[in-house]
Parts: C-alpha cells; structure tokens; sequence
C-alpha cells in the first residue's frame, strides 16, 4: 500500500526547468498520484490486500510502458486505464470467486470515480488544511486513531480518558472536520 503521509503526497523538488529525464518524470508524477490511483483501485475491488497486489502490479506496468505516455496528458486518467485493465486481468484470476462484477459495471464505476475524482481530491486537499487547523491535541488524537491504527482501548490508556470519552472526542473532531471541508466547498464555490 501507498504511504500516506504527508512527505510522499508532496512533488518531488525537481531541476530548474523540469525533470531532465523521463524517470524523473515517472518519479514525479507517480508520486503526486500514487495515493489517488490505489483509492481508486479500493474503489474497484473493494478489499484492500487485492488492491495492494493490483497496485503493485500496476505500478510495474506504469513503470515499463511509461515510454508511451505522451508528457503533458492526464497522467492520472492514464494511469487509471491502465489499473482497470490490470483489475480486469485480476478478476479473470479469480473466476473461482461466486460474486463477479461484469465488465460493464466495472466500466460505469470507473467512469463515475473519474467523474468524481476531482472533487474527492478537493476534498482530500481541504481536510489536510482542515486537519492542520486543529489544535496539537486533537491531531496527535486523530494520528493515533488513523494514521497508526491504534485501537480505543490504547488511546483511552495512552490518553488516561475513559473509553467513551476518547469515543466521544473523536466524534467531535469528525464532526468538525467535515464541517471545516464543508464551509470550505461552500467558500469556494461562492
């Protein structure tokens, strides 16, 4: 899986006037989109050990047909054509399985992500500013909770609160988080 801080989200620094090479340029942008493309891959399989093999095997393709990227396009929508072709190459695997999505539905979801995709990464954006905004607390809360997946039970001892209390503050974050997203939205579409 993708790392999620914020370090690897960030474009790599390049040369005065651009990378200088196409793997430079690979680097950079693979990069900037790397988390966008496994959200993407989730979206599709919906099971995140599926879409860490999916992702890896996409990043090879990216990786080896790069060549063919014509600088300058989406490499964001090349990069989703070529994992769903690799979900599709996935699921021919897996035919055993019982429930199989059609190639149809797959290509109506994939449409409708791209449709949305934009708007999430607005989103994504706006909750990075809106978690920086939170007082020092209250991210080091949110970082034990989601970035370091600690369960409640470690947090309330960590924290020395009560279980629901700690359920109860994080609510709270929650709710004014997707406040903060959302008084942002509407701000800038105004």
């Amino acid at each position: 899986m993708p790392e999620s801080d914020d370090e690897n989200d960030r474009p790599m620094p390049s040369p005065p006037g651009g990378p200088t090479t196409r793997d430079e340029e690979f680097v950079q942008l693979f990069t900037l989109n790397q988390h966008q493309i496994y959200i993407y891959l989730v979206s599709l399989v919906h099971d995140q050990n599926s879409a860490d093999d999916i992702f890896q095997e996409t990043m090879l393709v990216l990786w080896r047909e790069f060549e063919r990227f014509e600088s300058g396009t989406n490499f964001m929508a090349w990069s989703c054509t070529v994992a769903l072709n690799q979900v599709r190459a996935w699921r021919k695997k897996q035919q055993r399985d019982r429930l199989q999505f059609s190639d149809e539905f797959l290509d109506a979801l994939s449409q409708e992500l791209d449709s949305s995709a934009d708007y999430l990464k607005k989103r994504y954006e706006l909750l990075h500013d809106c978690i920086a905004k939170l007082p020092q607390h209250h991210r080091q809360l949110i970082a034990y909770r989601y970035s370091s997946g600690h369960a409640i039970n470690e947090i309330a001892e960590q924290t020395q609160r009560s279980i629901d209390a700690v359920y109860r503050l994080l609510s709270r974050i929650r709710r004014s988080l997707q406040d903060c997203v959302t008084d942002q939205l509407i701000l800038e579409d105004a």
